[in-house]
């Protein structure tokens, strides 16, 4: 299998991810429209995976990048391809199939537990995991359900948390593939997000006391995604 990633900024990269890839003997590519590297041939690679990113969907002119992306994840969805989406890149799928992207009632910053829906429970993606797990988030804005799609997840501050259209293109708003050098990475470079006085919002060290333990069962659930998905 041939996996491309799709790179927002220099600090929210595959993590675990590419660990995967690695240990299954996959090849790999990476686009990185924060350097100005060009999309691929949609039919170059067998998956996409679209990485996180601080900036929204709708900052067209600071980032005049976003429409060809945009074109381009429509093009591979509609190519047949399985799509993988986080947090921004979950966001940008649920545009292109329609849905309205906006931002949320709440920030989402920290470890936070989501609980699965009964399809999420069903599709199998997630199995060996409890109902309800913490997983890492960092974002300001959701997204509405796209028609057609499936809802996974869901947490108290997020309604639509992860959804699953036509079984192969998945946007998760929340981050399994994270490591420890990403949270750190993330934290150092996105510090002014983190204020007080938010219910949604941990501080540093909040998110370093609950991140004990956690790395592994985050990491097992991306581990299941990536193997059960076609």
């Amino acid at each position: 299998m041939h996996v491309h990633i799709i790179q927002h900024v220099e600090f929210e990269g595959p993590a675990h991810i590419g660990r995967w890839i690695d240990s299954h003997g996959h090849s790999r590519s990476e686009t990185h429209l924060y350097r100005g590297d060009e999309l691929p041939a949609a039919m170059a690679f067998d998956r996409l995976v679209i990485m996180g990113g601080p900036m929204n969907i709708h900052e067209h002119e600071r980032y005049p990048w976003l429409a060809a992306e945009k074109a381009f994840i429509e093009q591979v969805i509609g190519a047949g391809k399985t799509v993988i989406g986080i947090c921004l890149g979950a966001q940008l799928i649920a545009d292109v199939l329609g849905a309205r992207v906006y931002a949320g009632p709440e920030k989402e910053i920290g470890w936070f537990p989501v609980t699965l829906t009964g399809e999420g429970r069903q599709s199998g993606l997630f199995n060996g995991l409890p109902d309800r797990f913490p997983v890492f988030h960092w974002h300001g804005d959701t997204f509405d359900l796209p028609a057609g799609t499936v809802r996974l997840a869901e947490s108290a501050a997020c309604a639509n948390q992860a959804f699953l259209h036509d079984g192969r293109v998945l946007g998760l708003q929340f981050h399994l593939e994270s490591t420890p050098e990403s949270v750190d990475k993330i934290t150092e470079q996105c510090a002014d997000e983190v204020v007080s006085g938010h219910p949604f919002i941990q501080s540093v060290e909040e998110m370093r006391d609950a991140a004990a333990g956690t790395f592994q069962t985050i990491n097992r659930a991306m581990e299941s995604i990536l193997d059960r998905l076609p």
